[in-house]
């Protein structure tokens, strides 16, 4: 009776390999035609050069929900110092830009820590705080 009941179980995973072994095919034939997919997959959560970014400054910067929420109320015109002691230095600075007539801004961009596709964006004009916008990619 032992002997029949091993047998039983040898049967079972002699019909599960053509099975598993089939699975493995499509699987590796699926990662064959979508590379593409497979590296997104395989990639990990980091942000990619942003279109726009004139220059990298910190490569690993990321923004937490922390500090999301201590630079909401800083108010306008602060000092450039006072925010940067919040965020420390950005992932990258874009192209300067004019908002106002004769006022130059710099602009900072720095990736969500939980979804590095959503950047939060700080306007600086004259070394003072003047506001962000969302950015997302």
């Amino acid at each position: 009776m032992v002997s029949t009941h091993q047998s039983r179980n040898g049967g079972a995973l002699a019909t599960a390999k053509p099975f598993i072994a089939t699975g493995l095919v499509i699987a590796i034939g699926i990662m064959a035609v979508d590379g593409q997919g497979l590296r997104r997959w395989l990639s990990t959560a980091r942000p990619k050069a942003t279109p726009g970014c004139e220059k990298i400054v910190q490569s690993n910067a990321q923004l937490s929900r922390e500090q999301l929420a201590k630079l909401l109320v800083v108010p306008e015109r602060d000092p450039k110092e006072n925010v940067r002691q919040i965020v420390a230095e950005p992932y990258c600075s874009l192209p300067q830009l004019q908002v106002r007539s004769g006022v130059v801004s710099e602009r900072e961009a720095y990736p969500m820590a939980w979804d590095p596709a959503v950047q939060l964006v700080i306007l600086y004009e004259n070394d003072e705080y003047a506001g962000y916008r969302f950015r997302f990619q």
